[in-house]
Parts: structure tokens; sequence; C-alpha cells
């Protein structure tokens, strides 16, 4: 099948003008985006106790089995990580509540106004162990 030519018509194309971005957002954005927080406050989050962390060869992981202990490379009686949709927020120490474990909030994390993105993970005078 032989492509028919059509006439063409013409455009005028021209570039697409943006408004400079803001960086700072004003004082009365900020307080209306805070003001609005009761319309999430329900929202489920996943929130992670980290024990500790440690660094095994795969041929280790491979020979993991039932009674396999694994040093961790945090000392016993340290603070345990507290997360919050993998963002570190607060430390603490385990308890034991009945039968289960708990965790008694001992620092809570007050991030900075110009904390934003992906820079406001570390908790300012935490030691995140070098993970």
């Amino acid at each position: 099948m032989k492509a028919q030519n059509k006439p063409s018509r013409k455009m005028t194309v021209s570039p697409v003008k943006f408004a400079p971005l803001v960086r700072d957002l004003p004082t009365s954005a900020v307080t209306g985006v805070l003001g609005n927080l009761e319309l999430v406050k329900d929202v489920k989050m996943d929130v992670t106790v980290e024990l500790g962390r440690t660094h095994l060869p795969l041929k280790e992981v491979l020979q993991l089995e039932d009674s396999s202990v694994i040093k961790l490379e945090r000392l016993a009686g340290e603070p345990v990580d507290l997360l919050v949709n993998g963002r570190l927020i607060a430390k603490g120490e385990v308890v034991v509540i009945g039968n289960n474990f708990g965790v008694k909030i001992t620092q809570v994390h007050k991030p900075k106004a110009s904390e934003s993105g992906s820079d406001a993970g570390a908790m300012e005078g935490f030691d995140e162990g070098g993970y």
C-alpha cells in the first residue's frame, strides 16, 4: 500500500514559558498546609524498630539455619532506632509489655525547618552507625 501525501497545514510552535520556581514558601502557605494536617491524621504509617544491622558475605548468608546467631553492629543496651516509612524519627529502649516487646522513646527528632527531601533522614546528634 502506498502512502498518500496529505496537504500539510502550517502550525505555529512556540516554546513554553514557565514561571520561576519558588524555593521558600511564604509563612501563610506553610500554615495552610499544617492547618490541613487534620485531613491525614488517620493515614496509617509503617513503623519499624531496628535493633541493629550487620554485613555478611553471601557464603555466610547461605549457611544460615535454625539456631544460627548473627552478631549485630550495635552494642547491648544501646538505643534502638524508630523509623517511620524508612525515615529515622526517634531512638528508644526495648521494653516488655505483658508478652510483647515495645519501645520506650528516649529521644525524638525535631526536624529543622531547613530539612527537606532525602537530606532529612539523618537526625542531628544521632550516630547512625554508618549505615
